[in-house]
C-alpha cells in the first residue's frame, strides 16, 4: 500500500512541477499569447461572418478557429521553452512567429473586406504598401 502511495505522491509532484512551469512561462509571456489569440479571433470573426454571407454558416469552418488557435498556442510555447532553454535561440520569436502573424494579419483584413467591415480598396492599399517592389494594383 505504501509503494502505491510513493507512487502517487511522485506523479502528483512531477505534474505540479511541470504544470507550475507552463504557468510561469504563460504569464511570463501573457502578452505574446494574447496577441495571438486576439489575432486568430478577430480573423474567424471577420471570416465566419464572411463565410454566412457567401454560404451560410458552416461549422466545421468555425471550429476551423479552434484548432488553429490551438496550433498557434501550442508553437508558441515551444519556441519559447526554447528560447528559455538555450541562451543565443532569443530570435526564435521574431524569425519564426512574426510571418505568421502578419500572414494571419492579412487574412484578417481580407476576412474583414469580404465581411463588409472595410472596403476593398483600403486592403488593396494596405497591401500595395508591403509588397512596395511589385508596384500598385489597377
Amino acid at each position: 500500500m505504501s509503494n502505491i502511495k510513493l507512487m502517487i505522491a511522485g506523479s502528483t509532484m512531477s505534474l505540479a512541477f511541470i504544470c507550475s512551469y507552463f504557468m510561469e512561462l504563460t504569464m511570463q509571456n501573457a502578452e505574446q499569447y494574447l496577441a495571438i489569440a486576439t489575432l486568430i479571433f478577430a480573423d474567424g470573426f471577420f471570416g465566419v461572418i464572411a463565410g454566412i454571407k457567401r454560404e451560410g454558416f458552416k461549422t466545421y469552418k468555425a471550429i476551423k478557429i479552434l484548432r488553429t488557435l490551438f496550433f498557434w498556442v501550442i508553437t508558441l510555447t515551444v519556441i519559447l521553452v526554447i528560447e528559455k532553454s538555450i541562451p543565443g535561440a532569443g530570435w526564435l520569436s521574431e524569425t519564426v512567429v512574426m510571418p505568421l502573424v502578419v500572414l494571419q494579419l492579412i487574412s484578417a483584413l481580407k476576412n474583414a473586406s469580404m465581411a463588409g467591415f472595410i472596403k476593398m480598396d483600403v486592403v488593396n492599399q494596405i497591401l500595395d504598401r508591403i509588397d512596395k517592389h511589385k508596384g500598385d494594383r489597377k
